[in-house]
This record gives C-alpha cells, sequence and structure tokens, in this order.
C-alpha cells in the first residue's frame, strides 16, 4: 500500500492574550450569542424556581443590570487589545517602511556619488561632485569639503542653510576634511554615512591625482618623442618616465635590427649607464617579443637581463608595421611590479614604439641628405674645379712648350692660368663658406643671420648691409627655413650675381619677412626656375616650396641689368 504523506503539523498554540484581531471576531462571532442564549435560558430557568416574586425582580435586575454589561464590556476589551495591537504592528511596520526607504535614499546618493566620482575629470571636479554628494547623502543643509593642495567646495541643501545649528566636521584620510552642517542633531547613522563618504571622497582625489599624473606622463613622453632626434637620449628619457612610475632601479630598451633580431639600444641600471650595445636578447626578451603583451619574468629571467635583479617586467614595442623592440624595467627587489598599472606602461611603451620610428626617419633623411649632398660636392667638382684645373694644366704645358720659342705668348698664358687659378680658389672657398654648419639651437636666429651676413661680405669681396627691425619670434622649423633662403640666395649672389653690394633686410610684424637685394647682372626668372644652386642644392622652385610649406610666400623679382630681390615671408609663431 502506497502509505499517505502525513498531515502537516499543527501550529503551536498561542496564547489568548496573544490572538489576532481577525481571530478574535472571529470566536466572538460565533460562540457568543449561543453561549448568551445558553446563559440566558439557563438564569430563567434558575429564577424561574424561586417563590418569591420580589426575589425574582432583584434577580433579574441583578442580572441584566450587571452581568450582561459585564460580559459585554470584556468582550469588546478583548477585541479592542486587539486592535490596539493591529494598529501597533502597524506604526512599527510605517516606522520600519520609513527607516528602509530613507536607507535606500542614503544608498542611492552614496552610488551616485561613487559614480560621479569616478567620472569626474579632474581634481577640482572631483571636489565640487563630493560636497553636492555629501549634501544629498546626509542631508545636510550645507556641506564644505577641502583636500591638500588649496581645493575646496561648497554645497547647500534645497533648502539652503536654514536653522543649521549642528555642525558635523570628518576628517578625509590623507588630508583635507568634511565639515556638514545640520538643522538637526546628527544620529550616530547619520554620523557613519559621513565617515563612509569621507572615504569615498579619499579614494576618488587619489584615482584624480593619479589620472593627472597618469596625463602629464603621457605629456613628459609625447614631448620626447616629438622633440628627440637622437635614439640613445629618445630612449633614455622614455624609459625613466616608465621607471619613475614603478620606482624600478633598472631599465633598458631593445630594438629590432635591419635582420628581424633584437639587439641592446640602451640600458642603465643602479650603478649607472651600461655598455653591451649591439648584445642579442635574452630569452625573456624574446618571450616577451613573441607574446606581444606585457610579461613578468619568472625565477632566474630577471637576472639575465640586469644582473643582480630579481624582478623584471618587459613590453613590446609594436605599431602598424609590427615589432620595433622591447622595454624591460627591473628591480633589486622581489615581486616589485606585482602592483604596476600595466594599461599606462603599454601605453607609454606603444608612445615609444612611435618615437623609435620617427628616430629611425630622421636619421635615415639624415643619411640621405648626407648621400645626396656628397654627390652633388662631386658633380660640382667634376663639373667646375676639376674642369678648370685640367684646362690650368693644360695652358701650363702649352706655357712649357713655349717658354724658350715663344716667351711673350707663354707670358701671356701664365697670366690667363693664373686668373683661372685664382677664381677656382675663390669658387672653392664659397663652397666651403656654403657647406659650413650653423648652429641656430646655439645662437638663434638673429645673431646666426648678423654673423653669417659679416662672413660672406668679407669671404666675398662684397659690400653688405643688414638691417633687422621689429619683434621675430618664430618656431625652430621655420627659423632653419628662413636661414636657409637667406643662405641660398647669398650664394646665388656670390655665385652669379657679379655684385658689388648686397642689403640683406629681416622684418618683424604680423609675418616676418626676409629680403636680400643685390646690384648684380640680374637674371630672367623664367629661364631658370627651375634650376639648382651650387652651395645648397636647392633652385628656386624648392625655395618656393619650401616656404609656402611653413604658410609662408616667396618671390623673386629680377631682370637682365638691373639686380636681383628674392623676398620671402613666414607667419610669426
Amino acid at each position: 500500500m502506497t502509505e499517505l504523506p502525513a498531515p502537516p503539523a499543527a501550529p503551536a498554540a498561542l496564547p489568548v492574550r496573544d490572538w489576532p484581531l481577525s481571530r478574535r471576531v472571529r470566536l466572538l462571532r460565533n460562540v457568543l450569542p449561543p453561549l448568551i442564549v445558553l446563559v440566558v435560558a439557563v438564569v430563567e430557568l434558575l429564577i424561574a424556581g424561586l417563590q418569591n416574586p420580589r426575589s425574582e425582580v432583584w434577580a433579574h435586575l441583578l442580572f441584566y443590570g450587571l452581568v450582561g454589561p459585564a460580559a459585554t464590556f470584556f468582550s469588546v476589551e478583548w477585541i479592542a487589545q486587539g486592535t490596539r495591537a493591529r494598529e501597533r504592528a502597524e506604526r512599527e511596520l510605517r516606522a520600519t517602511y520609513a527607516q528602509l526607504s530613507a536607507s535606500h535614499g542614503q544608498l542611492q546618493a552614496v552610488q551616485e556619488l561613487m559614480r560621479d566620482l569616478s567620472g569626474a575629470p579632474d581634481l577640482g571636479a572631483v571636489v565640487e561632485v563630493a560636497a553636492r554628494g555629501a549634501v544629498r547623502a546626509t542631508g545636510a543643509a550645507h556641506a564644505t569639503l577641502t583636500v591638500p593642495g588649496g581645493l575646496s567646495a561648497a554645497a547647500a541643501g534645497e533648502g539652503g542653510m536654514g536653522e543649521a545649528r549642528f555642525p558635523l566636521r570628518v576628517p578625509i584620510p590623507g588630508g583635507g576634511a568634511l565639515a556638514l552642517h545640520f538643522t538637526e542633531p546628527p544620529t550616530p547613522q547619520t554620523e557613519a554615512l559621513a565617515q563612509a563618504i569621507a572615504a569615498e571622497v579619499a579614494t576618488g582625489v587619489e584615482a584624480a591625482r593619479q589620472r593627472t599624473l597618469d596625463l602629464m606622463t603621457l605629456y613628459s613622453v609625447d614631448q620626447s618623442i616629438r622633440a628627440e632626434r637622437n635614439m640613445r637620449r629618445l630612449l633614455a628619457r622614455v624609459t625613466r618616465n616608465m621607471a619613475e612610475r614603478v620606482q624600478a632601479g633598472a631599465r633598458a630598451a631593445y630594438l629590432r635590427d635591419q635582420d628581424g633580431l633584437l639587439r641592446l639600444e640602451y640600458a642603465e641600471d643602479w650603478t649607472g649607464e651600461q655598455g653591451g650595445r649591439g648584445s642579442l636578447a635574452p630569452a625573456f626578451v624574446e618571450r616577451v617579443a613573441e607574446a606581444g603583451t606585457p610579461l613578468v619574468a619568472e625565477d632566474g629571467e630577471a637576472a639575465e637581463v640586469f644582473p643582480g635583479a630579481t624582478s623584471a617586467l618587459g613590453f613590446p614595442m609594436r605599431d602598424e608595421q609590427g615589432l620595433v623592440g622591447v622595454l624591460v624595467l627591473g628591480d633589486e627587489r622581489t615581486g616589485a611590479f606585482e602592483d604596476a598599472r600595466l594599461p599606462l606602461l603599454a601605453l607609454l611603451a606603444a608612445q615609444a614604439a612611435l618615437g623609435v620610428r620617427n628616430a629611425r626617419a630622421y636619421l635615415y633623411s639624415e643619411e640621405l641628405a648626407i648621400s645626396d649632398e656628397r654627390a652633388r660636392i662631386a658633380r660640382e667638382i667634376h663639373d667646375g674645379v676639376a674642369q678648370s684645373l685640367a684646362f690650368a694644366a693644360l695652358k701650363l704645358d702649352v706655357v712649357a712648350r713655349q717658354v724658350h720659342s715663344e716667351p711673350e705668348k707663354a707670358e701671356e698664358e701664365v697670366r690667363a692660368a693664373t686668373v683661372l687659378l685664382r677664381e677656382q680658389i675663390k669658387e672653392v672657398r664659397r663652397s666651403i663658406f656654403a657647406l659650413r654648419p650653423i648652429d641656430l639651437e646655439r645662437y638663434g636666429l638673429l645673431e646666426t643671420v648678423r654673423r653669417y651676413v659679416e662672413d660672406f661680405g668679407q669671404q666675398n669681396d662684397v659690400r653688405t648691409t643688414l638691417n633687422i627691425t621689429g619683434d621675430i619670434h618664430l618656431a625652430p622649423g621655420d627659423e632653419a627655413v628662413v636661414f636657409r633662403i637667406l643662405q641660398e640666395s647669398l650664394n646665388n649672389v656670390a655665385k652669379h650675381a657679379r655684385a658689388r653690394e648686397v642689403t640683406v633686410s629681416l622684418h618683424g610684424g604680423h609675418r616676418v619677412t626676409l629680403r636680400v637685394q643685390d646690384d648684380g647682372a640680374g637674371f630672367d626668372p623664367e629661364q631658370v626656375s627651375g634650376r639648382v644652386s651650387s652651395a645648397g642644392g636647392l633652385g628656386l622652385m624648392q625655395m618656393r616650396e619650401r616656404v609656402e610649406s611653413r604658410g609662408g610666400k616667396y618671390r623673386v623679382l629680377s631682370e637682365p641689368g638691373h639686380g636681383t630681390l628674392v623676398e620671402a615671408e613666414v607667419p610669426q609663431a
């Protein structure tokens, strides 16, 4: 037989005083009427047994005048007790609900404060958001928040200051304080809530400071990448910024060469800058390159990179073309990089990859420019000086044959050869002067122009005049372009113009204007606009392109027999 489930256990009997109101009403409704009828019947029977009519009257008065009202009173009182208990429970429930609602509102205000703190862009915004959030969460009439560094903010509730006679001051962990003012004395719960808000504010302030420091680091690295063209100095700056973020004592940079091998380019530890440039990368560096993500060195790997180190952290440098190299940080402390902020350091490594690409491109452009300059010098020597010297040598050979038979002709040929040699000596000196390096960074544009114009006049036996007016403030790149135009223009004067006087003017206003004017032979610009000059390798067209690429203007005014005017304009910085 299937065993039937046991009936549910009867609930434990409650004392009568704890019965709910509905049970009391149901009991009285079901029991009281028949009980009254039974009692009345029994009493009437008993009274009917009395033989004395006067006794019957007193018995009825006693029963209906005292017992009936007493029974009714106690019955109603019993129901009233249940009603009062129900009302008390309802009041307690409403109070509990009010407390829960207030707690929910405070919790929601704290959550909104945390969200706003995490989204604040800077420390000033964090302080303002925290002051407003503290007012919303605690219900204070007014709040004032101060943090180290002189920053502070205040906020008032919807009702304004009012009768805010009860202050509450809570210290902020790490420095500063949160001052709250209430219209009523704050409860212990409110004080605890204020303490929690102060802790969240401290977290938000520290996060904002960290973000600011990260941005400053990124800006510093970006400036290093833009301004630095020397590979070793570039890697030194980038790795130093990364090492300072995690207090690392050693740093190294390995770059991929043209054969795809990783070789040491720069290394420095707690003893100073290390040698070994060009050495192949150790196993840990190769592992970072293969992984393509930041890695922490395992046991023994750190010492292979930095002797004496027990911790190492590697970052690959990658760009759209692939792996550029690997940056490694090291330290003597065990577990030194367990709490390192890898995303920021990885971003710095990516920025370094861009800097390495730029530095390599600059080095390649320098090598290409040197190669082109060598080819140009060789061509000029071959086409100019070499042919003239060969011609002079032929004349001297003729002189050797004529010196005895025709001494007068021989003397004439010697004089012609002498004139030719002197001209070539001047040409060689002009080339050397034009190729001489100029240190714009050391002397500045104005002093460099003054020196160059003065030396040009002395070297070429030309009277020079320099006029500088106005304020001149140019970017370094624009200064180089202006000086290059001056250099090319004066070289053309020396080589082609046969001028006796040159006037150079440099005027600063809304734009910086350079003018180079000579009293030489002049030329037709249409016929020589694409010609390459002998000293700098720039023709008129190339000079125009350089100036226009900087947002400036370039023009040449000349005609045969009336000299030449070169004018270039570039915007002020």
